[in-house]
């Protein structure tokens, strides 16, 4: 039985329904973001184009607006205007009448920042300087910053070092001048002047009244003003908005903010105007790590503290929810991303994968691979606080404009699925009016996912594939077994540098090349589900019944694994053994060294040696090899992982989903143990085409297994654990394959839409690509076209499963036969089960296919076409310089050969 596209909506979960697919609102549909470029918008091509992403299967736009189009400046409406103003007030109208729920960044461009941050609000970064003093010499020099354009910086401190190290605060004895009045008695001083610079960054990619300084955000004055223009403009009334939205920070060189001597000794203990030297030495001295550890966690909450909770509040008083990434700031990430209501993480280029016949062009790979591991510690945040959504900006990047395609999407989103995401936003969607023409206004980071694109028709295929999965993982619980302490002051207590950032793009630096990374990648091949923890929320876990919990609503964990750390504070190694002590399963790989930072050291450290005297007798366990540890203790890693298979749970009322994804080169065709199955019977579930059906599970090594079959690159949903019963069909596996059937008869080709011409129908013999055709007109065209032939079925009534099998797609295609739709080929491996279409005898096949924008944006550039007029950045390719496809080879479009029908061995 195969249920169309969205059979799933309005179905409720459970056995006894005729369709067992969980409920689906708009948050299970994928969101994306949508560029109000120029805000040159109105409300005829709002509702127009609202209406169209409805209708393929969007559940929500994130606003952002930002530069505009050449020579529609005169519809540009100013940002916050009362125009501008109703027209959001009409998307959130339209929206609520389709069933499109709202987002809006709070600013234009990113980061925070516009008109109304005055300089003193502005991002701060510490500007300093040294000068040398000789007793009986006479010092002439200003106590001024050296770069001209900092000379309005104000002066903090003026520390004074002598020749033994000796450090005294001289500030007081500098006139308002710079003047300096103090003369040393003796010997040879230095002097460190520290002042209050900017960096005067202004908003990237900035709309039409949204220029302006980027925000501080480490005051929380300066944040209040800045929201306070948000406030006038709403009227201090909530705006219908879902959630309010926070880009990647990327506040370039902000290091410092006005006070932050003072909050430094509120915080650390002791006067940082003291240890200057250290902060901005390049030294690799022990001293020097701690006080940089100091001044990184410092900086970590005041980003928490000054930024994130009180921007969260304001966004309450909206009746509103707040949406952050967090990665690329100084922040302890998963504190960051625990403060907001939906954590978002991001994927940045395109990873490999070993799918045979995925394509992945040179071109198109960056330095540093996406990594799902990035992902998690936005899931890991959401989990941990027991929060139902954790979202990702997606396919950012993913490859060159234009030559995306469907197929490359899927695994992609897949990773963001295995690694806990289960609210995808599309990066993204660019509003364009008719006007503009093909391929209409685009944003200069891809993929466009934008009507005009070629694929547009098929994009439901990826739509709907990303419902069907997100409604299973936005039901019940996170199931992951494992938490994973992340020693973050590893990271912090380090000479290099000062300000440290945990960056997407850096990755190879912070994250891989720790024992974090190393031992979360040795679980992951066990099969165990990881979570991970910061000392701050580790500080509210409870034990109950030897299960960890972290939240009233969370999942209960079975143990938490604490990698190699050098650096742990106090109180975090105190709570590990309480935990242990109250039966939680506490694995640590070996001893904490010491506690990070400088303040108050010697008390600290004698504390902390008596804590960690206090281990052995906890009933925590210490072992390098922290799998043998946890099998000791009875609590193991999943089968599927021995299989090579990506898997995550997730625990809903009635039994345990587990999302299944192959991503080998290798098909898998095996019974495998699933921990969580509690009865002789399984859920299948496709979330490519909807169908479903039970199977029986058998015995294995004191569990029950399941059947997986999966040819690379295909996934499966897996319900155990529920009860049997229902109007449920059985689920079919393909058996022995019986026979053959070649589309061998005559093609033909007939272009249905596109452009920049519609080429002449075709007859051909084999099946073959259109750009195989030497005309010109064939090669430059994109869009759509149908490829028709008819086949003979000698169709028996022994039971058998009826296949379609294309080699090679170009690059989606929805299929017809005997004029039914029988479903879209936009992924791999390309196959469709059509056995309930054929009759026997002679049947009609007719397979529409759509190409990529590529062939005929490459020929506008061969000819010199004008389609690229943008203000700021313009357009640009995927290395950041002038795009220009002129040089591009013809991508082929259509399909390839061979086609047939195979038929299989129902089982």
């Amino acid at each position: 039985m195969v249920v169309g596209m969205w059979g799933i909506l309005g179905a409720q979960a459970g056995w006894g329904q005729t369709d067992p697919w969980p409920s689906v609102g708009n948050e299970a549909k994928p969101w994306a973001r949508w560029w109000w470029m120029g805000n040159a918008i109105n409300e005829q091509t709002i509702t127009q184009l609202m209406g169209e992403y409805a209708d393929v299967g969007f559940g929500g736009l994130e606003i952002a607006p930002i530069y505009g189009a050449k020579g529609y400046e005169q519809q540009y409406l100013p940002y916050l205007s009362p125009d501008w103003m109703a027209m959001l007030r009409h998307a959130v109208k339209r929206g609520d009448s389709l069933g499109l729920g709202i987002d809006l960044t709070v600013g234009t461009g990113w980061p925070f920042g516009g008109p109304q941050v005055r300089l003193e609000d502005a991002a701060t970064r510490v500007v300093y300087r040294t000068f040398e003093v000789q007793a009986g010499m006479p010092f002439t020099k200003k106590i001024v910053p050296e770069d001209p354009k900092q000379l309005s910086a104000p002066l903090l401190s003026l520390t004074a070092y002598d020749e033994r190290g000796h450090a005294k605060v001289i500030t007081n004895r500098v006139a308002a001048d710079g003047t300096l009045k103090w003369q040393p008695t003796n010997g040879r001083w230095t002097l460190y002047a520290v002042f209050e610079g900017k960096t005067f960054q202004r908003v990237k990619r900035a709309a039409p009244g949204g220029e302006g300084y980027t925000l501080n955000h480490f005051s929380r004055d300066a944040l209040n003003r800045y929201l306070s223009r948000f406030d006038s403009a709403f009227h201090r009334k909530p705006q219908g908005i879902r959630a309010f939205y926070n880009d990647s920070y990327e506040v370039y060189g902000a290091d410092w903010s006005a006070d932050f001597f003072t909050e430094f000794k509120k915080r650390r203990g002791y006067d940082l105007r003291l240890q200057v030297r250290e902060l901005f030495s390049g030294d690799t001295t022990a001293n020097t790590s701690r006080v940089k550890s100091d001044y990184r966690e410092t900086m970590a909450e005041l980003l928490l503290e000054q930024f994130t909770v009180p921007w969260t509040q304001w966004a309450h008083r909206y009746g509103s929810a707040t949406k952050n990434q967090a990665h690329g700031s100084p922040g302890n990430l998963l504190d960051l991303y625990a403060a907001v209501d939906i954590p978002e993480a991001e994927t940045f280029g395109s990873s490999f994968f070993p799918i045979p016949g995925l394509r992945r062009d040179s071109a198109d790979v960056r330095n540093v691979d996406p990594d799902p591991v990035m992902m998690k510690f936005a899931s890991s945040a959401a989990n941990v606080t027991g929060k139902r959504l954790a979202s990702s900006e997606t396919f950012t990047w993913l490859t060159e404009h234009f030559k995306t395609s469907l197929a490359q999407c899927k695994p992609e989103v897949e990773q963001c699925f295995l690694a806990g995401i289960n609210h995808v936003f599309y990066h993204g969607v660019t509003y364009s009016p008719e006007e503009a023409g093909w391929p209409g206004w685009l944003f200069y980071a891809s993929v466009n996912f934008v009507p005009n694109n070629s694929w547009w028709p098929h994009l439901d295929g990826l739509n709907g594939y990303i419902t069907r999965v997100q409604s299973v993982l936005q039901s019940g619980k996170s199931d992951n077994e494992l938490l994973m302490y992340w020693p973050v002051y590893d990271n912090w207590d380090d000479a290099d540098g000062r300000m440290m950032t945990f960056t997407v793009h850096h990755i190879d630096r912070w994250l891989q090349p720790t024992p974090f990374y190393e031992n979360l990648q040795l679980l992951h091949r066990h099969g165990y589900a990881v979570d991970f923890i910061s000392d701050n929320l580790l500080a509210a876990a409870t034990v109950s019944n030897g299960r960890i919990r972290t939240s009233p609503d969370g999942t209960p964990y079975k143990a938490l694994v604490v990698p190699v750390t050098r650096r742990m504070p106090e109180e975090t190694l105190r709570k590990l053994i309480n935990l242990a002590r109250q039966g939680a399963t506490i694995v640590l790989q070996a001893v904490p060294e010491d506690i990070p930072g400088l303040g108050n050291y010697t008390k600290r450290h004698t504390t902390f040696k008596k804590t960690v005297a206090a281990l052995p007798g906890s009933g925590a366990v210490i072992s390098p090899d922290v799998v043998s540890a946890l099998q000791t203790q009875d609590i193991h890693g999943e089968p599927l992982a021995a299989h090579g298979l990506g898997f995550i749970r997730r625990n809903a009322a009635d039994g345990t989903y587990y999302y299944v994804v192959n991503h080998q080169s290798n098909a898998v065709d095996a019974y495998i143990p699933l921990l969580a199955a509690g009865n002789g019977m399984a859920l299948m579930l496709d979330p490519q085409s909807g169908a479903f059906g039970k199977t029986p599970c058998v015995a294995m090594n004191g569990h029950y297994g399941v059947r997986i079959q999966l040819r690379p690159g295909e996934a499966v949903i897996v319900k155990v654990g529920a009860e049997t019963g229902g109007a449920v069909p059985d689920w079919d596996y393909l058996g022995q394959k019986l026979d053959e059937i070649p589309l061998a008869n005559p093609w033909q080709l007939e272009f249905e839409n596109g452009g920049p011409e519609l080429p002449k129908s075709l007859r051909m013999d084999t099946l073959q690509l259109w750009t195989r055709n030497p005309d010109e007109v064939y090669q430059t065209f994109s869009g759509m076209a149908s490829y028709s032939t008819t086949v003979t079925v000698d169709k028996t009534a022994d039971p058998a499963l009826y296949v379609l099998e294309l080699e090679k797609v170009h690059e989606s295609a929805r299929v017809y036969i005997n004029e039914q739709e029988a479903g879209l080929v936009w992924s791999l491996p390309y196959r469709l089960r059509i056995g309930h279409l054929l009759k026997p005898g002679e049947n009609s096949v007719r397979i529409e296919v759509a190409n990529l924008m590529a062939n005929r944006i490459r020929d506008m550039d061969r000819k010199g076409m004008e389609w690229r007029r943008y203000h700021e950045i313009n357009f640009v390719n995927i290395d950041y310089k002038p795009f220009d496809a002129a040089d591009w080879l013809i991508q082929p479009s259509g399909l390839a050969g061979p086609a047939r029908i195979i038929r299989y061995k129902s089982e």
